[in-house]
């Protein structure tokens, strides 16, 4: 708890770097003057840190890569195919995609293999649920919502995954309604542990305080889920990346400040936006 001349800043009691992101920022300083491929994480300012202090680059061009290269695979993971050009064309691989990540990748394999359906629960246009889905042989389909299941024309052998960052009440709807109307249906929870001790903490700090603050990149879906949840209990939350975005405003008549940040987001820009609150709160 910070305590300013008339605010009190509370972080929620989970928050910030999961151990798929730290174990990935470690493996990017280990290979330094290396490329990524894709973003490692959904932080553009941590990103600057590593090509600033460690010259890791950040490529998005596939083609970029040639033998004997170092490529450092993201932590959401890339398309199988994509990952086998890579090796085809003797380029050094670090993998530091998130087990969380590798999980569903391999269980989309096997089921499919196995001659199930696959219902990835996700957001089709996120690199993960990208590679997630490339690693099915058969017939896969992507559902943003429960609405959008009743669309599909799936077989009676259904394998469910979910992206690692949704809402688990979400994905229960999901497999309810699958559950009424298919013969067989495997269920696996691939919400990643973090993801759900994050949404419970800033649920519960959201209706405690009176403005919520949520630090995160802009295209990391993990905090875009925590916003969602901050603003259900608190219409006075607000979405930042850095202390550049925090407005004086928002803290008038304000007695309690909550805190969260996405499983992206490096300890160094949540104290930078603490500090910067205190600022303007203690004026």
């Amino acid at each position: 708890m910070y305590e300013g001349n008339t605010m009190k800043i509370q972080l929620a009691e989970n928050y910030g770097f999961c151990f798929g992101v730290k174990r990935a920022i470690k493996i990017a300083e280990e290979n330094r003057n290396s490329a990524t491929y894709g973003p490692l994480i959904h932080n553009a300012n941590e990103i600057d840190r590593l090509k600033r202090d460690f010259n890791v680059a950040l490529s998005e061009n596939l083609d970029s890569f040639h033998s004997g290269d170092t490529a450092v695979i993201r932590t959401h993971g890339i398309p199988k195919e994509e990952l086998s050009l890579l090796h085809e064309r003797q380029v050094n691989v670090i993998d530091a995609t998130c087990p969380y990540v590798t999980k569903p990748q391999q269980i989309c394999e096997e089921m499919s293999e196995q001659g199930y359906d696959i219902l990835i629960f996700g957001d089709e246009s996120h690199p993960e649920i990208k590679g997630v889905k490339s690693y099915a042989s058969g017939s896969a389909y992507v559902v943003n919502s429960v609405e959008e299941v009743d669309q599909l024309h799936l077989r009676e052998k259904v394998a469910v995954v979910a992206q690692t960052t949704r809402k688990i009440e979400e994905y229960q709807q999901i497999v309810a309604k699958l559950m009424m109307t298919h013969k067989e249906v495997r269920v696996f929870n691939t919400i990643c542990n973090a993801t759900l001790e994050n949404q419970d903490a800033i649920s519960k700090l959201a209706q405690e305080a009176d403005v919520m603050i949520v630090i995160g990149g802009k295209n990391s879906s993990n905090t875009k889920q925590l916003h969602s949840i901050a603003l259900s209990e608190c219409p006075d939350s607000y979405y930042i990346e850095s202390d550049l975005d925090v407005k004086s405003e928002w803290f008038v008549n304000k007695n309690l400040c909550g805190i969260s940040a996405g499983a992206s987001t490096p300890d160094w820009i949540i104290q930078g936006v603490i500090a910067k609150i205190q600022d303007l709160t203690q004026a």
